[in-house]
């Protein structure tokens, strides 16, 4: 365990920190205590003093899948993951390395050249879009236990948030595959002037380990609606489901070819997709200094366009007005969601100083409530971190806060003598030169800072380099107003938090990123734009 975890440590392309797929307006309608059990006991120490659950399911595909088929790595190389709940070894998969990476992107290329995917027409694409998403709703019970099996995250949330979300954004892309269309543009002259939108070819992929179906989803369902062909790479620390997904794709009847999954590690079968010579674009979802690694190999090999959707350190504000038990239930749901790993967590939580002290003793309620133990449990809203790296990250941030002087109010601890978790954590009088409030935890530490007025907190939130999203929370529309234009962040959420509609977009400003995912706009990163000129003779109008 200790070699393959210190490999993942050093695994840069994969190291990847995403972002939240459940939409907020579901997890909190039940009064916010979506995952809540009733008499646990402040900081259960279930994963401790409990023998885990057993998985209710198996692990069937563990080896590459290249040109419609599952085949070993060309070096018969494996590696193991783990489950985080124990660190205990789940399966050993099959390790892509580059000349895995080469076969597979024959495969996708020869399937777009010559296969018949992108010479489908678009309907017919939509129906076997539609056709994965049945089979993979068919299939959701395996999925979301897998999901939570190599991820740690509750059992819950994988069957009743991401599981849906998955099948929606299916359903989403399915939609927009036959509605994918130019334009005809007059001309100063007479010219029949079209444009044609195109697949822009092989497509590489990138995802992270903390949200492995939804980025999935995120990154394929646009891709495949537009007519290219992939190849993905899991991250090492959860390759199952992305393996049991394509299965189900290829039973719904995707062509060979048009979708090729690599399961291996950054260094190698990362920075082969990412400096390709014949991959047409490349997507990645992960840190921010891994993705100025994956720009750097996509420029300096064939110039290939890239998306990222990186980092953050979000805001999260309070305003003097709020009713405070909500903003202290919403703010709490923002950072622990999914145990703090969510590149657009609300890390920075700014309080009106008028409310500074009720939210805090709240808050820290809050938290103690917060039951944290074996996610296959009901009721159990934490479960462990992802993997060693992480769990030690988490714990060392927490140490540089303490010896900041902030105020360690609750938490700040291992929970337990076995796998990695990590017992939900809030800081106080924080500020915001303190490594706690401007790097990117990646964990359930919530640090509270006191702001006096909206100028204040607007200058302060935006001075940071990252630019994913906001949180605001306040009764008056002019101060929502006020706010949501004043903060570069690719997305602001009102009185709300992590509400991700497929239809909603999503990416970052300044360093948290380049592009955006979902939505129409999402579509943009998979199409070229050809203009297509022609002359008329004698044209009865122009």
């Amino acid at each position: 365990m200790a070699a393959a975890a210190s490999r993942r440590i050093s695994s840069l392309l994969s190291r990847s920190l995403s972002l939240p797929p459940a939409s907020a307006s579901s997890l909190l309608s039940r009064g916010g205590n979506y995952f809540l059990g009733s008499g646990v006991q402040r900081f259960s120490t279930a994963a401790a003093t409990e023998d885990p659950i057993a998985p209710p399911v198996q692990v069937t595909y563990t080896q590459l899948l290249i040109d419609g088929q599952f085949v070993d790595s060309a070096s018969g190389k494996t590696f193991p993951t783990f489950d985080p709940r124990t660190g205990d070894v789940i399966a050993h998969v099959a390790e892509g390395e580059t000349e895995d990476v080469n076969r597979a992107v024959s495969a996708a290329r020869k399937a777009f050249d010559e296969g018949p995917w992108p010479k489908m027409t678009a309907y017919e694409r939509s129906r076997i879009l539609l056709r994965c998403a049945d089979l993979v709703e068919k299939h959701s019970d395996e999925l979301a236990a897998l999901e939570t099996w190599n991820c740690g995250k509750p059992y819950e949330q994988s069957a009743k948030a991401e599981l849906p979300m998955f099948v929606r954004l299916f359903h989403y892309y399915a939609g927009w595959a036959d509605k994918i269309h130019g334009l005809t543009v007059p001309a100063d002259g007479p010219y029949h002037v079209q444009t044609l939108h195109e697949p822009i070819g092989v497509v590489g992929q990138i995802i992270p380990w903390n949200f492995p179906l939804i980025m999935f989803a995120w990154k394929v369902g646009p891709a495949l609606a537009c007519g290219n062909t992939i190849v993905l790479k899991t991250a090492e620390q959860t390759p199952l489901t992305g393996l049991y997904v394509a299965k189900l794709f290829q039973e719904a009847g995707l062509p060979p070819g048009v979708l090729n999954i690599i399961s291996g590690f950054g260094p190698t079968a990362g920075a082969a997709i990412a400096s390709h010579m014949d991959v047409d674009k490349v997507a990645f979802t992960g840190s921010t200094d891994t993705g100025k690694i994956v720009l750097e190999l996509a420029a300096k090999s064939n110039l290939k366009p890239v998306t990222l959707e990186l980092g953050g350190k979000s805001p999260f504000i309070v305003c003097e007005d709020a009713d405070v038990d909500k903003a202290v239930e919403l703010a709490h749901f923002a950072l622990f969601f999914n145990q703090g790993q969510c590149c657009c967590a609300g890390s920075r939580t700014y309080v009106h100083e008028r409310v500074y002290d009720e939210f805090i003793e709240k808050a820290k309620a809050r938290a103690m409530r917060r039951v944290v133990g074996d996610p296959f449990k009901k009721g159990v809203e934490q479960g462990p971190q992802i993997d060693p790296e992480q769990f030690e990250k988490v714990l060392r941030y927490i140490r540089y806060g303490i010896e900041s002087n902030a105020t360690l109010e609750c938490g700040g601890e291992r929970l337990g003598s076995k796998g990695f978790y990590v017992q939900p954590t809030v800081f106080s009088n924080v500020q915001d030169d303190m490594l706690i409030a401007k790097d990117e935890i990646f964990g359930p530490v919530q640090t509270i800072l006191k702001f006096k007025d909206l100028d204040d907190v607007i200058k302060r939130a935006n001075t940071t380099r990252y630019g994913l999203a906001a949180g605001v929370f306040t009764k008056n529309l002019n101060t929502a107003n006020t706010l949501s234009r004043a903060l570069r962040a690719g997305t602001v959420w009102v009185n709300c938090f992590d509400v991700f509609d497929a239809a909603i977009p999503f990416g970052g400003y300044k360093m948290s990123g380049i592009g955006r995912e979902k939505g129409i706009y999402s579509l943009n990163n998979y199409l070229q734009v050809k203009g297509i000129v022609t002359p008329l003779e004698n044209p009865a109008w122009l």
